[in-house]
């Protein structure tokens, strides 16, 4: 993938570390690979971001960045794949991950309707906690593999497409 790319939409290392959100990490914030750009930092924090993605888990920012810190990839790019479930595509990924959950668990699905309040997530969260959490693991684990080897083959076949054409280039000038 080109870096140029990445690094225009990253925030830059300072940046990171000037986030109050994110101070109390400390130090754990100066260690470089967190910022690196190259194919194995860049493959894992997609891994890292869409499996925090679908955790049905309130604070998955925070999950990501624990995460990307321990698996050492890209601490920003781990962070901002999270928003794959905002408000928008929330219901449709945690409802699907439901079905799937209760799918593989072989319990009835139940009839509700996902709200943002309090109310229902005291009452309804309980009924449906084990398939909900459940399928969105299974399910962010498929697609975190699938992210990770996708970033790995498109950034192989960058590197490979840019290969041949200095190649060719060389070959036209020589």
């Amino acid at each position: 993938m080109p870096k140029s790319i990445i690094r225009r939409w990253l925030p830059t290392p300072d940046q990171v570390r000037a986030n109050k959100g994110l101070r109390f990490f400390g130090s754990l914030l100066h260690d470089p690979n967190l910022f690196h750009l190259n194919r194995h930092s860049v493959s894992v924090a997609f891994a890292v971001g869409v499996f925090t993605s679908f955790l049905p888990l309130p604070g998955q920012m925070l999950i990501a960045a624990l995460l990307a810190l321990w698996f050492r990839c890209n601490l920003p790019l781990s962070m901002i794949l999270v928003w794959i479930s905002n408000p928008v595509t929330m219901p449709a990924i945690f409802y699907a991950t439901y079905k799937l959950g209760a799918w593989i668990l072989g319990t009835p699905p139940l009839d509700f309707r996902i709200e943002l309040s309090w109310e229902w997530l005291t009452g309804e969260v309980g009924k449906i906690w084990l398939p909900l959490f459940f399928g969105s693991v299974l399910s962010g684990i498929f697609f975190a593999a699938v992210s990770y080897f996708a970033m790995q083959g498109l950034w192989r076949w960058h590197v490979i497409k840019r290969w041949k054409t200095r190649i060719a280039n060389r070959s036209a000038i020589g």
